[in-house]
């Protein structure tokens, strides 16, 4: 029973990584989209307003998790072709 517990509280565990997929840039503003379950481009706004309002705040953030954060990792596909 504890061994369920625990695969189940591994599977529900959501974490930050940049995305390959949602980006326009780094991937940054998708990854945090995709851990909050909002859509990309309110992250982006508020990034926006972030870096406007507070003198540049936003931007250095931005660079901050694009170096700290790793990237999405990728899962090969079953439909994979072999070159032939």
């Amino acid at each position: 029973m504890t061994n369920n517990v625990l695969n189940e509280a591994t599977t529900q565990v959501k974490k930050l990584r940049r995305s390959r997929d949602d980006r326009m840039l780094a991937g940054v503003c998708g990854g945090f989209a995709k851990l909050l379950g909002v859509d990309a481009a309110l992250v982006r706004i508020g990034l926006v307003a972030a870096t406007l309002l507070g003198f540049g705040t936003g931007a250095i953030l931005y660079v901050a998790a694009w170096i700290l954060m790793p990237e999405e990792e990728v899962y090969p596909t079953e439909t994979t072709t072999q070159g032939f």
